[in-house]
């Protein structure tokens, strides 16, 4: 049975490395809290049986040997990483869940057919340098030429920050996951929102992820005294951000029945002096929708506001793309393992959609997946407050270590897979 004692004791020890508060954490990507809850990850995955490495990516990834090592393994994984205002559960209960696993494994004495390799993804959250999931692009293959030289708010570029924290960056390390030698991966989160909590279930079967658009957009006007200049020649930058924002939201509120969700969430403004006009404003826009035609819709009439807000006050603008996914759909055959195991374990098999994106949202290019979530209190998340019982933690772990179990049993080329 999976020890509920030993992943707790684990989940609080990881969240005394960057904690803020009672229940808060702040341990951003490559930090040097970051590095420090790597190694203890290392240390786990070691004492669980694994042999680990430390790429060039800041990825933590330990390996359980199959019986036929010929077989394309098993991936299981989340990540460590947290917003700059977190809670400890997000992305770290799929990490430590992961290692349960291999723990329950080992000391049942069972080696499958194929190999079970546990990651720790870098840098899924993305929010020191605007781009996220950074780990797991890196093992797929899917880093931009500029990826390494991002900056963060203090100037620091990702290569810096990696060198800082004892990472070895290798630009051309090759891909470690491909179509060819992955057969699956499952992923354990928290919700991250309310569902599960409303149909009082403490684990559901994820059925697929929304396609995440990050913007970046620029307004450039023109500064001056904040007395001096008349508001009919004034090129306020700020007032044209906060149109384009608040509109915005607006044209999202609009229709409640789709699930389109939009968001501002980080904003820069120059000279940012409360008797001087704005000249110079960045905002990002995150913008989400399982149906990626009502999401390009909505993603053109944002373009349109951006243009029409411009021209209406006198402003240069520019518009840079961070990241552009296409939603992704869980394995139908992986699906089906869950809701049996589920049923097995005497509970009801439910399926749900993510708004939030995960490291799977990548895993997907290059093998079928499945997502198993996890209740959380009032749907909170990227909060202090964020809590998921230990009880539902435990349901979620036995649930990913039946249907690893499983898929690492089979010796066939499995539906999806090459």
């Amino acid at each position: 049975m999976v020890c509920i004692s030993r992943i707790e004791k684990q989940l609080l020890e990881l969240a005394e490395i960057g904690k803020i508060s009672e229940s808060g954490v702040s341990r951003l990507a490559h930090s040097p809290e970051d590095r420090e809850a790597i190694n203890l990850v290392e240390t786990w995955m070691i004492d669980a049986g694994m042999s680990v490495t430390i790429d060039s990516f800041s990825n933590v990834i330990g390996v359980y040997p199959g019986k036929n090592p010929q077989l394309p393994p098993v991936v299981i994984g989340s990540h460590i990483d947290t917003q700059p205002y977190a809670g400890r559960f997000d992305g770290t209960i799929g990490v430590l869940g992961a290692i349960e696993v291999i723990r329950l494994l080992k000391e049942k004495n069972i080696q499958p057919n194929r190999t079970i390799e546990v990651v720790a993804f870098s840098d899924e959250e993305g929010c020191r340098f605007n781009k996220g999931l950074f780990g797991v692009r890196g093992l797929t293959g899917k880093l931009e030429e500029n990826e390494l030289d991002r900056k963060d708010q203090n100037g620091i570029t990702r290569k810096e920050a990696l060198e800082r924290i004892g990472i070895e960056v290798n630009r051309t390390q090759e891909p470690r996951y491909m179509p060819e030698n992955v057969c699956a991966f499952i992923e354990m989160h928290i919700e991250q929102g309310p569902i599960l909590e409303s149909k009082d279930l403490p684990v559901g079967i994820v059925s697929g992820i929304s396609g995440p658009l990050w913007l970046t957009v620029e307004f450039k006007g023109h500064s001056g005294h904040a007395g001096a200049v008349p508001m009919n020649l004034r090129q306020d930058a700020l007032v044209g951000a906060s149109r384009v924002i608040y509109l915005f939201d607006e044209m999202l509120k609009d229709n409640p029945d789709h699930p389109t969700v939009g968001t501002a969430g980080h904003i820069v403004n120059f000279p940012n002096s409360r008797n001087t006009i704005s000249e110079h404003v960045t905002f990002t826009v995150d913008l989400r929708d399982i149906d990626p035609k009502r999401r390009s819709h909505y993603e053109k009439t944002l373009y349109n506001l951006i243009e029409s807000t411009a021209e209406k006050y006198n402003l240069d603008y520019s518009i840079t793309e961070d990241t552009n996914s296409h939603p992704k759909y869980c394995a139908d055959w992986i699906k089906a393992i869950m809701a049996e195991e589920l049923a097995k374990m005497g509970h009801q098999p439910f399926e749900l959609m993510s708004g939030p994106f995960h490291d799977s949202l990548i895993m997907a290019d290059c093998c079928p997946y499945g997502m198993i979530f996890v209740r959380c209190k009032d749907g909170i998340s990227h909060h202090p407050k964020e809590f998921a019982s230990m009880e539902d933690i435990a349901i979620g772990t036995e649930l990913l270590y039946r249907t690893v179990l499983r898929i690492a049993a089979k010796n066939e080329i499995l539906e999806g897979s090459q």
